[in-house]
């Protein structure tokens, strides 16, 4: 997807129209259906506030990565990243193995 495909899906999955989009970034409607036709492509400051505002990430929003990461997951994440070490390594193994048992339930 475009960088404005994914802000059109997100935006409506939010329930947001292009105004309101625009309102809370600082910007217009009509600015945004620009962005969402990807006639125009905005700073990196009005991305980030569109991401903010999205529950994105930049990565997902421009395409960078498939994988959604909404603000709560992300949020694990840098908590797990501040961890010592030998306390992220028993996480990710945990994890790890929590997967793989979801998994083999699908098969």
């Amino acid at each position: 997807m475009t960088f404005g495909q994914q802000i059109t899906a997100l935006r409506k999955r939010k329930g947001l129209s292009q105004n309101d989009l625009g309102k809370k970034v600082g910007s217009s409607g009509d600015i945004i259906g620009k962005y969402e036709r990807d006639e125009v492509k905005p700073s990196i400051e009005v991305v980030i506030k569109i991401a903010d505002v999205l529950d994105s990430s930049i990565d997902f929003l421009v395409g960078k990565t498939d994988t959604e990461l909404d603000a709560a997951t992300l949020k694990r994440l840098q908590s797990i990243d501040k961890l010592p070490d030998v306390d992220k390594q028993n996480i990710f193994y945990t994890l790890d193995n929590l997967i793989k048992a979801a998994k083999l339930k699908t098969l």
